[in-house]
């Protein structure tokens, strides 16, 4: 008898998994089982069945078995493997803390669905260009793939930490943190 997967049935696969902490979602290779009307706005805003899902809980524990496979995203279980929608990043940074202001700052970023993440080599900084307005789209590394796109406040505040270094003989406008420079902008473009 083949089961359909369902978000019910992948919220109480995820729970039973992640009981004793985050799952080990880059150890499972399920087959996969289609996909789920399960769709991630550009906001951080999960939608399922086109409604979006008001527990935060739920999203929660769903962003915790999100798992990335080349351009795709799927939601995993030991068990199951279904494809969603994601319109830009799967993850979204809604604010971030400055541990050590100056020189040797260490920025946290705080994610809508309770990851934090510390921006490093291992979790770079990068900013893109939105192709339709030229506005910047900055992004950040949270874990296993899985990028956050960070909010425009939390951006700003984190613009008026920035610094102008030298690459490869250009100078460039960026953010410093966990003794990395993380360009965003050459510095000959800034107004």
């Amino acid at each position: 008898m083949i089961v359909k997967p369902s978000a019910e049935g992948l919220a109480a696969s995820a729970a039973a998994a992640g009981r004793k902490g985050p799952p080990p979602v880059h150890l499972w290779n399920p087959p996969y089982c289609g996909d789920l009307d399960i769709r991630i706005a550009r906001d951080g805003t999960w939608f399922y069945l086109g409604t979006p899902i008001g527990r935060a809980p739920l999203v929660r524990l769903f962003s915790s078995i999100l798992k990335r496979e080349g351009d795709r995203y799927f939601l995993v279980t030991p068990a199951e493997k279904v494809g969603i929608t994601v319109e830009d990043a799967p993850l979204f940074a809604v604010d971030f803390t400055n541990d050590a202001p100056g020189p040797d700052q260490i920025i946290t970023f705080h994610t809508k669905t309770g990851d934090d993440a510390v921006c490093d080599a291992d979790h770079p900084l990068r900013v893109a260009r939105d192709p339709k307005t030229g506005e910047p789209a900055p992004y950040m590394l949270v874990r296993a793939g899985l990028e956050a796109r960070i909010d425009r406040k939390s951006f700003y505040r984190l613009v008026e930490l920035g610094t102008t270094e030298t690459l490869d003989g250009e100078d460039w406008f960026g953010i410093r943190s966990s003794g990395h420079f993380f360009p965003v902008i050459p510095a000959k473009e800034l107004p």
